[in-house]
């Protein structure tokens, strides 16, 4: 995970003054996003690159480039000299980012930076949404199927240069409060000898995309506005379809994680409901606890993190903490943010050989993509340098004493639960998942 310099840090009032200055926003355009900004879980310590701190901003290919290799390079060099390998013995490398997309493509300029061979297959994943670091890891498992004894490199990442909005469309500026500047690169293998040492082994992969929808499809959606400015607009039923995206995804998912118990609990709720009436019979949901010992849901936003908790009963405050510890300490760090998560939980609660790891992520399209993990070994006293000298204590109390209604951009509650049908699915091919 890539912990950008102090230099690069701004505060929740220092980012009142700096969209102040720009001249591009109304005073309701300004009071809105700062509503916005306090409401949605991120503290003072998140990062905006130089291009969108100095005063007037900066959006020029050269600063948008600066940005990408500031936060690319140092991921993919950190990843590497963890796991003791050389960029020559990299098979392939996969990079994704939503809106900024170079000629030549992102996993081109790794390949350039780090001089590996021409023998390395690579692959840029655009327009995919916050969801597309699971996406990437699913092609990494496709690839290292057909490409025995390879070295698959996941570079995820976002560009903040790049998509910043400069109008006053409501449904187009909160993208500019609350993300931020991360990114994260995983390394990933199929070689035998990778076995005893890897962290975590790939179980599962489920991938539900509702673009045939037409308003699933533009809930989420890059455009002008109506003076012709570019940005990314937030649909009204934005709520309405991650909820049946989410709802999709766990019904496909729950059979081939959830144990027996839990299948045999569904199935005879679903009788008492074909029997009596859904009326008279609620709804059984299953305990995914029973299934994980660690969740990492995308921080996209605190609202998102409160659906979530009260959508899937059993998981509670300090199975989600992690999350809002990555969403208050780095903000929304897009398609990356499901590793920052996962790097607290090995940084303060260590990772015990056989748990299971959820990773959950919402995005365009609309997408609610999982990857479900196994430890391969007991993963304790790793600590991240993306996570060093934070304060766990302080986090809990700023958050207790901002309880505040949730931010603009939110998941909507699952209303209905896993359906019929719960027939085992066969596991995705295991891939061992190096440092990262």
């Amino acid at each position: 995970m890539h912990k950008p310099p102090d230099a690069w840090k701004v505060t929740r009032d220092r980012f009142d003054g700096i969209v102040a200055a720009t001249g591009d926003f109304d005073a309701d355009s300004l009071t809105f996003m700062g509503k916005v900004l306090r409401r949605s879980g991120l503290g003072d310590e998140t990062y905006a690159p130089p291009s969108l701190t100095q005063v007037p901003m900066q959006h020029t290919m050269a600063a948008c480039r600066h940005e990408f290799e500031s936060v690319a390079f140092d991921v993919v060099r950190g990843v590497l000299n963890k796991a003791g390998v050389h960029p020559r013995q990299v098979g392939v490398v996969i990079t994704n980012s939503s809106l900024f997309n170079l000629t030549p493509s992102l996993s081109a300029a790794i390949m350039n930076h780090f001089k590996m061979p021409s023998t390395t297959t690579n692959y840029h994943l655009a327009g995919m949404g916050c969801s597309a670091g699971v996406v990437a890891v699913d092609l990494a498992r496709q690839c290292l199927e057909t490409m025995p004894e390879t070295y698959c490199l996941v570079v995820s990442t976002e560009n903040l240069t790049y998509n910043w909005y400069p109008g006053t469309d409501r449904s187009m500026l909160v993208t500019n409060t609350i993300f931020r500047v991360g990114g994260a690169a995983v390394l990933l293998s199929n070689r035998a000898a990778d076995g005893r040492r890897a962290k975590y082994e790939l179980r599962h992969v489920e991938r539900t995309c509702l673009a045939a929808d037409d308003a699933a499809f533009r809930c989420v959606h890059e455009q002008e506005d109506d003076k012709g400015r570019r940005g990314v607009r937030l649909g009204k039923d934005l709520m309405k379809v991650a909820g049946q995206a989410l709802r999709k995804n766990i019904q496909a998912l729950g059979p081939r994680v959830l144990p027996a118990s839990e299948l045999l609990a569904f199935a005879a709720n679903a009788a008492a409901r074909a029997l009596l009436g859904s009326r008279r019979v609620p709804a059984y949901v299953p305990d995914f606890s029973t299934a994980f010992e660690h969740v990492c849901v995308h921080t996209g936003g605190r609202g998102v993190l409160d659906t979530i908790e009260a959508a899937l009963p059993g998981m509670g405050a300090r199975a989600l903490e992690p999350s809002r510890a990555s969403l208050y300490r780095y903000g929304n760090v897009s398609s990356s943010s499901i590793w920052y998560v996962l790097a607290y939980i090995e940084t303060f609660r260590g990772v015990r050989r056989g748990d299971r790891v959820w990773q959950l992520a919402f995005g365009s399209g609309f997408k609610c993509n999982s990857a479900v993990w196994v430890a391969n070994r007991r993963v304790r006293g790793d600590r991240h340098a993306a996570w060093a000298g934070f304060d766990v204590a302080r986090m809990r109390e700023d958050l207790a004493a901002s309880a505040a209604p949730h931010a603009a951009l939110a998941a909507a509650q699952p209303s209905a639960p896993l359906p019929g049908g719960l027939a085992s699915q066969p596991s995705a091919a295991a891939l061992a998942a190096q440092a990262h």
